[in-house]
């Protein structure tokens, strides 16, 4: 596990040394199913009750790397189904670093013509960080930066997003999870950070093949300071209303093989597995993905084709 860890230190501490800006909100292959995570306008837009779970295990084999489990449930509220509200929360864990962040969303939805809506979100709550640097295998020990620990470390969480969908056929989304600049750590740079805001715009798009096939294109692009683009594309099949399977690309980072189970019209099973593309790939195999989605009440209604 020293070893693990002496590597990981070889990649964190050049980065201990001064604050940077970075991708650093956790990575989600599936995120067509988990938009919610990154845009509060998308609560209670499913017209239902949700509650939705992810666990991730990122570079399985490699000692010390993240894993992410997040939780979130969100539904309309009032006969209108104008608003809608949600919470999600997190727990993310990598090397000497593990991050807690709970939130609540607030949506409002404008009803547009030909079953197009229009959702405006909020998104508000808290992040807790803990750093033990002892756990760092590094060179230089008597570091002054590597002294003290990073203990219970609260920082506010205000977000925002925009949510446009057809009922049916389409959505896109943009938004900004966090808009305030707090110190995070990154589990993809694997580096402490001063956090800059995420901007995320999703989107996607089903067409009919036939009565039994759907296909769905999908992408997520976010945008941060000081660092490049982060861009994945996903194409996911639907066979039966029951089945989907695809294929996902993460740009110069991973290539994603998906597939997912509607078991009935209240639980939904997926699972996705990243082969990693860049040179950290030779020290793992790959990174593995588990969500599931529950769905209740009265009005419950066929999503399953919608894929979002």
């Amino acid at each position: 596990m020293k070893n693990s860890f002496y590597l990981l230190g070889l990649i964190v501490f050049p980065f201990l040394s001064s604050p940077l800006c970075a991708q650093q909100d956790s990575q989600y292959t599936q995120y067509m199913y988990n938009t919610q995570t990154i845009n509060p306008a998308y609560a209670g837009s499913r017209g239902i009750f949700g509650v939705t779970g992810l666990y991730r295990n990122q570079w399985v084999g490699f000692e010390g790397a993240p894993t992410t489990i997040n939780a979130g449930l969100n539904t309309p509220i009032g006969g209108s189904e104008r608003l809608g509200v949600g919470f999600n929360a997190y727990y993310d864990k990598i090397g000497p670093a593990n991050e807690s962040l709970v939130t609540g969303d607030l949506s409002y939805t404008i009803f547009l013509d030909y079953d197009i809506n229009l959702a405006f979100g909020l998104k508000v709550g808290a992040n807790v960080l803990n750093v033990d640097y002892s756990l760092l295998d590094v060179r230089d020990a008597e570091d002054l930066l590597l002294q003290s620990n990073i203990n219970n470390r609260i920082s506010p969480v205000v977000g925002t997003g925009l949510y446009i969908y057809h009922e049916e056929d389409w959505y896109f989304g943009l938004s900004v999870p966090n808009i305030l600049e707090t110190s995070h750590y990154d589990g993809d740079a694997i580096s402490t950070a001063s956090e800059k805001a995420n901007i995320y715009i999703i989107g996607g798009y089903v067409f009919e093949l036939s009565n039994r096939i759907k296909f769905k294109p999908a992408f997520l692009t976010k945008f941060t300071s000081g660092a490049p683009a982060a861009v994945d594309i996903s194409t996911n099949f639907l066979f039966n209303e029951r089945f989907t399977f695809g294929l996902g690309y993460r740009w110069d980072a991973a290539l994603s093989g998906l597939a997912g189970f509607q078991v009935n019209d209240t639980v939904f099973v997926g699972y996705s597995y990243d082969f990693g593309l860049q040179e950290l790939g030779n020290f793992n195999s790959g990174s593995h993905e588990i969500f599931l989605r529950f769905e209740v009440g009265k009005f419950l209604r066929n999503f399953t084709g919608r894929f979002f």
